[in-house]
């Protein structure tokens, strides 16, 4: 990954970490050297955390690493550098009226796989991921990923399969 994207995980990529697989510890930890912390919605964690202990210490110790946008216990999206701490104007506008209609807007016209229901989470870190302009998400559903960018359509954004 190019140092300028910016890390997006999905529900997947959280699961993925909790339950220590090889492939998605190597990038979890690879990406401790971006200028932008892994990015984890709201809803994202929302969908993974349980009141199991082994899962909320393995998830307590990723989002360590990770920036849940406008949370306000959360590390800063931005790792600080030498000459002080960028910010993020992307996570800390959050959606806005607009990015809500557009997430409808993915939902209704995503070609999903077959037998594959609207993710209304997944769209929003596909949305996210357009935000940022430059960014890859890591994730345990590459196709219902895809799906929803080919309607928004950014630019740069990526989809890594964990």
């Amino acid at each position: 990954m190019s140092a300028g994207r910016v890390p997006v995980y999905d529900s997947g990529m959280l699961i993925a970490l909790a339950d220590r697989k090889a492939k998605a510890v190597h990038l979890h930890e690879a990406l401790k050297e971006t200028p932008h912390r892994a990015l984890v919605l709201g809803p994202v964690l929302a969908q993974v955390w349980r009141p199991d202990p082994a899962l909320v210490h393995a998830l307590a110790t990723t989002l360590k690493d990770c920036s849940v946008p406008q949370a306000r216990t959360s590390a800063p999206p931005m790792r600080e550098t030498k000459a002080g701490r960028p910010e993020c104007i992307a996570c800390a506008m959050g959606f806005d009226l607009t990015d809500w209609r557009r997430i409808g807007t993915v939902l209704g016209e995503a070609q999903l796989p077959p037998k594959k229901r609207p993710d209304a989470v997944d769209a929003c870190v596909a949305l996210a991921a357009a935000k940022h302009g430059s960014a890859v998400i890591f994730t345990s559903d590459p196709e219902d990923i895809t799906a929803y960018l080919s309607v928004l359509q950014p630019p740069d954004v990526h989809v890594h399969a964990v």
